[in-house]
C-alpha cells in the first residue's frame, strides 16, 4: 500500500491500491470526503466488480450543505474557481427578506448566487446562504450536472411563495 503526502491511501481510478487485490474508497483515499462521495465510490466500484462495468467516479459538481444558523448550500464552481477557468463569467444574486420573515416579522435574510459561463449560458455554480439551503441546492445540484443553462433556469416556473424561486428569476 502506498501513501501519498498527505497520508491518504494511493488508488488509481478503479480504486484499485498498488496492491491488485486490495481496494480503498472513502475518507482513507482523501478525495472527497464526505459520505455520499463514499456510497457513491462504493457503487462505482461494485458495478465495475460485480456487474456490466464501464462505470466512473465523478467528482465534478459534488452538492454539500453547512448545517449552521443559517444553512450554507452550494454546488458547483465558487465565483473565484469559475473566474480562474472561464474568460467570462456572469454571476446573478440575490439577497432579500423571505416571504415567511416579511410576513412573519422576522429579519432573516436569505443570499442567492448562480454564476454562470457567459460564454455558453451553462450554470457552473449553485449557492445559498439561508433556511433549507441543503435541502434547495440539492434539487439544483441535478440541473447543474445535467449541464442546464441560465436560459433554463429563467424558463422554469417557480413556486410562490418559496425561496427557492428566487434562482429561476434571478436578473
Amino acid at each position: 500500500m502506498r501513501l501519498d503526502a498527505r497520508g491518504a491511501i494511493e488508488v488509481d481510478a478503479d480504486f484499485r491500491t498498488a496492491e491488485p487485490s486490495i481496494y480503498a474508497l472513502g475518507d482513507v483515499i482523501g478525495r472527497v470526503e464526505l459520505t455520499p462521495v463514499a456510497i457513491r465510490e462504493a457503487m462505482v466500484l461494485t458495478e465495475n466488480l460485480f456487474g456490466a462495468g464501464g462505470a466512473v467516479m465523478s467528482y465534478d459538481n459534488i452538492p454539500s450543505a453547512v448545517f449552521s444558523q443559517p444553512s450554507i448550500g452550494s454546488v458547483g464552481l465558487t465565483e473565484a474557481q469559475a473566474r480562474e477557468r472561464y474568460a467570462n463569467v456572469r454571476i446573478f444574486k440575490s439577497s432579500f427578506r423571505p416571504m415567511k420573515a416579511t410576513l412573519g416579522g422576522g429579519d432573516e435574510r436569505a443570499l442567492m448566487k448562480l454564476v454562470v459561463n457567459g460564454d455558453d449560458d451553462r450554470v457552473l455554480g449553485c449557492h445559498m446562504l439561508g433556511d433549507h439551503a441543503g435541502e434547495i441546492i440539492q434539487g439544483f445540484a441535478v440541473a447543474v450536472r445535467m449541464g442546464a443553462t441560465k436560459a433554463d433556469f429563467d424558463r422554469t416556473i417557480g413556486i410562490h411563495p418559496t425561496a427557492a424561486e428566487e434562482f429561476v428569476t434571478l436578473k
